[in-house]
C-alpha cells in the first residue's frame, strides 16, 4: 500500500494563500495534526517514510515516523515537492484573476510566470508512484507530501488525467491510501481521510 499523506497546517493555510515552494514551517495546530498522523499509520507494516524536501513535509514525517515506533527510515524525495506556483507563490487565493484561474482549469500545460504546470507535476508524481510499486505491493511506504501532488498521485491510481485535480479537495494532515495488487496495478482505497484528527 502507499499511503500518501499531507502535512500538517501552517499559517499560510490558514491565511488561505498558494503555498508552493516557500517553505512556512507548521504552526503548533500542524505539529499536532503531525504527531496524530503517526495514530492513522498504526498497524501498518511500513517499509519507510518517504517526504517532500520542503521543511513543513519534513517536520511532518518525523512526527508521524515517531509515532509509529518502529522508527522506520525517511527518505526525502524531490519529486514530492509541491507544485511550484511561480509568481503567484503565497498570493491570497482571492487575489487571483479570474481570468488565470480560467486559462488554468482549461489547460493542465499551462504555467504561472517562473512555475510548473499540472502536466509537468503529474509526469514526475507519476514516476514516483511507480518507483514505489515493487515495495507497495509487499509492504507499505508512506508518502508524505502536499496538495498538488496527492492529486496527481490519486489521478495516477485512477488512470485519469491531471484536469482531475481541479475537482479534489485535500485537507492539511489528510490521509490517502492507495492499494497496489501483485500485477502493479494500482487502486484508490481511502482519500482525504481525517478521522485521526477527531
Amino acid at each position: 500500500m502507499i499511503v500518501v499523506v499531507r502535512h500538517g497546517r501552517t499559517a499560510a493555510n490558514v491565511g488561505g494563500l498558494l503555498l508552493g515552494r516557500a517553505d512556512p514551517p507548521l504552526d503548533d495546530e500542524g505539529v499536532g495534526q503531525a504527531r496524530r498522523l503517526g495514530s492513522a499509520c498504526a498497524g501498518l507494516d511500513v517499509a519507510r517514510v518517504v517526504t517532500s524536501p520542503l521543511a513543513r513535509g519534513r517536520a511532518t514525517a518525523e512526527a508521524l515516523a515517531r509515532g509509529l515506533g518502529s522508527a522506520p527510515p525517511i527518505e526525502v524525495d524531490d519529486r514530492w515537492i509541491e507544485l511550484d506556483y511561480g509568481e503567484l507563490d503565497e498570493l491570497p487565493l482571492a487575489d487571483v484573476p479570474a481570468a488565470t484561474w480560467a486559462t488554468w482549469r482549461a489547460d493542465v500545460t499551462w504555467a504561472p510566470p517562473g512555475g510548473e504546470s499540472l502536466a509537468a507535476l503529474g509526469v514526475r508524481v507519476r514516476a514516483a508512484c511507480t518507483d514505489l510499486v515493487a515495495e507497495a505491493v509487499r509492504r507499505d511506504v508512506v508518502v508524505v507530501t502536499h496538495v498538488s501532488p496527492i492529486k496527481a498521485a490519486v489521478a495516477w491510481a485512477l488512470g485519469v488525467g491531471d484536469d482531475v485535480a481541479w475537482r479534489m479537495w485535500v485537507a492539511p494532515a489528510s490521509v490517502t491510501r492507495i492499494g497496489v495488487v501483485d500485477d502493479g496495478t494500482p487502486s484508490l482505497r481511502g482519500f482525504n481521510d481525517l478521522a485521526h484528527l477527531g
